[in-house]
């Protein structure tokens, strides 16, 4: 048996990051070879990253990278059980080597990401995502990325909490420009801050418009007051909230958050004068981080009395 020395011991634990009776019992195993050591504990990794995948991972980061040129941009929701994983300036790097990837390969979606060669490495996306499970010791995932090409401008919240991308419909000379830069920046903050969910009122589906009508007219005929309304000033009435449900929910006619005497519609306009070139808002992505996820509730007391054994 080789005799395992506290020196392999810890440059197999700064390696992988494991604990230090694990390296050691891995190093044993593996009759003191290095490299048969770490594939011992990767395997173990596996194992143990199998058995936390029906924990909820609802925290991490939200994370955007750009291309040299800042035409091109990929963002990033990786998922963790909690908060303080976010923090791990491991887990960090390991998302920012996932956009580097997603730029370098650009997948279609998370199956053709988790397949592809981690960060130019000979190790997989899904074999490194199971690696950080089991170093870090809690469910990971990566929940969601996307890819926008074009005159666009980024923004990141809270340290990962928020991510947005916005792309603006321009010419190259208006996007060299810093009223461009400034603009795009502020439409980011706006859509951070706001929350839209649709860019235009052109872009709201039929079907939702349909539904918010007949919310709407129930909501009317329901009220007292106007049970001898006509129709046609029912109809009036509706008409005008459809108009607030716009005002609300699409970023070209919420008021804008640093002037609310104007929409932002308007507000690009203003700057696409001062500019003499077209400018307007194309599109946007909004990720907000574990959006959608039903965070686990632990009740104190159960878990206080699990802990006694009661």
């Amino acid at each position: 048996m080789a005799n395992i020395t506290a020196s392999a011991v810890s440059e197999l634990r700064k390696a992988t990051g494991c604990g230090m009776m694990d390296c050691k019992k891995a190093l044993v195993e593996a009759d003191g070879d290095f490299e048969a050591a770490k594939k011992i504990l990767r395997e173990k990794g596996l194992s143990v990253a199998a058995k936390k995948q029906d924990r909820i991972a609802a925290e991490g980061l939200v994370d955007i990278m750009l291309t040299d040129d800042g035409k091109t941009a990929a963002m990033i929701e990786v998922n963790s059980e909690t908060d303080f994983v976010a923090k791990n300036e491991s887990f960090g790097e390991f998302v920012k080597g996932l956009l580097r990837t997603i730029l370098s390969k650009r997948p279609n979606n998370v199956d053709e990401l988790m397949a592809l060669p981690f960060d130019g490495s000979d190790v997989s996306v899904e074999d490194e995502l199971k690696d950080k499970t089991f170093v870090i010791g809690e469910k990971l995932s990566i929940r969601r990325f996307v890819i926008v090409e074009g005159y666009l401008n980024t923004y990141i919240h809270g340290k990962g909490t928020t991510g947005v991308i916005v792309k603006m419909n321009a010419n190259d000379d208006a996007a060299k420009s810093e009223q461009f830069a400034e603009c795009s920046k502020n439409i980011a903050l706006q859509i951070a801050a706001m929350a839209p969910a649709y860019t235009a009122k052109e872009d709201v589906p039929e079907a939702i418009i349909n539904e918010e009508k007949e919310v709407l007219i129930a909501q009317i005929k329901a009220d007292p007051k106007n049970e001898s309304k006509p129709e046609q000033i029912i109809e009036k009435m509706v008409t005008g909230r459809i108009g607030k449900f716009y005002e609300k929910n699409c970023l070209n006619e919420q008021a804008y958050v640093k002037d609310d005497g104007m929409s932002v519609k308007q507000y690009v306009e203003s700057v696409a004068k001062e500019l003499d070139a077209p400018l307007s808002i194309h599109s946007f992505v909004l990720f907000e981080k574990g959006e959608g996820i039903e965070k686990r509730e632990d009740n104190l007391g159960d878990e206080v009395a699990k802990m006694l054994g009661k």
